[in-house]
């Protein structure tokens, strides 16, 4: 609970190799939330701790979540699953506009996930997604987009091999050493791993 006033210790008595924590910040009503005082004072803590924060959030959740990204900016922050874009509709804005103004902050990433549970389940194909990923991999950079299963949600619409497979294709157009840091070399800059 970011909002707990021992939100410090908990993250301490957490077990060694924990690399970051995540909220479900979707899932709450109010669409500022990450701006409240004790949410920050939380993601402070998580900063202190040497732990990266996932964003879990909605389109409509983004303004808030480029103002605490600018507000902290000695943490790193993961935006999750594209922050949900709207695949099925097709639409792209306001996502389009608001993800490229998050993209401008450096101590962001960005996972390549979960694009296939906001498609169409039944039915959608890798060009359903392309939009979207050529946004945050233009706005991102390879060296600050990192591919993410959403395993074991993915199954509601994709096999794991599917989701990867579909990766690679959105990717294809990168070079070696691009898909190297898509792949592999940003998860380990961000969540500094070895």
């Amino acid at each position: 609970d970011l909002t707990a006033p021992d939100v410090a210790g908990t993250l301490a008595a957490l077990p060694p190799g924990l690399v970051g924590v995540r909220h479900g910040v979707q899932s709450e009503p109010d669409p500022a939330w990450l701006n409240r005082p004790d949410v920050r004072r939380g993601l402070a803590a998580v900063e202190a701790a040497g732990l990266a924060y996932d964003l879990l959030t909605l389109p409509h959740q983004l303004p808030a979540a480029i103002d605490t990204v600018r507000a902290l900016p000695g943490l790193t922050f993961v935006l999750d699953h594209l922050s949900k874009p709207p695949i099925a509709s097709g639409e792209l804005e306001p996502w389009r506009s608001r993800v490229r103004e998050l993209a401008a902050l450096p101590n962001v990433f960005c996972k390549l996930s979960g694009m296939v549970t906001e498609a169409d389940w039944a039915a959608w194909r890798v060009g359903d997604l392309r939009p979207y990923a050529e946004v945050v991999l233009e706005a991102f950079g390879p060296e600050r987009v990192m591919f993410g299963s959403d395993w074991p949600v993915c199954l509601l619409a994709a096999e794991y091999a599917q989701v990867a497979d579909a990766a690679g294709e959105l990717c294809a157009g990168l070079t070696e050493g691009e898909r190297a840091e898509v792949f592999a070399g940003t998860a380990r800059r961000a969540y500094k791993l070895p």
